[in-house]
């Protein structure tokens, strides 16, 4: 079951940090920015502070910083 099929809440806006964020606009998930799955906020591990992206789980972070590299 995901966040969607659990009927939870709207979607939060956040500022990345290192180590932490700052929600925005309340919200119980957030939408990682290459699969465009929902991340509940207390499943959230994965974002990049420069480009304000949240991402779904490790997999998914490490392929897009590699994408990122080859730019």
């Amino acid at each position: 079951m995901n966040i969607m099929d659990r009927g939870i809440g709207k979607q939060a806006t956040l500022q990345y940090l290192d180590g932490e964020y700052r929600v925005l606009t309340q919200g119980t998930y957030v939408v990682c920015a290459v699969t465009g799955t929902p991340i509940a906020l207390e499943d959230l591990r994965y974002w990049n502070v420069d480009r304000q992206e949240a991402y779904a789980n490790a997999i998914v972070a490490n392929r897009r910083f590699a994408e990122l590299q080859k730019k």
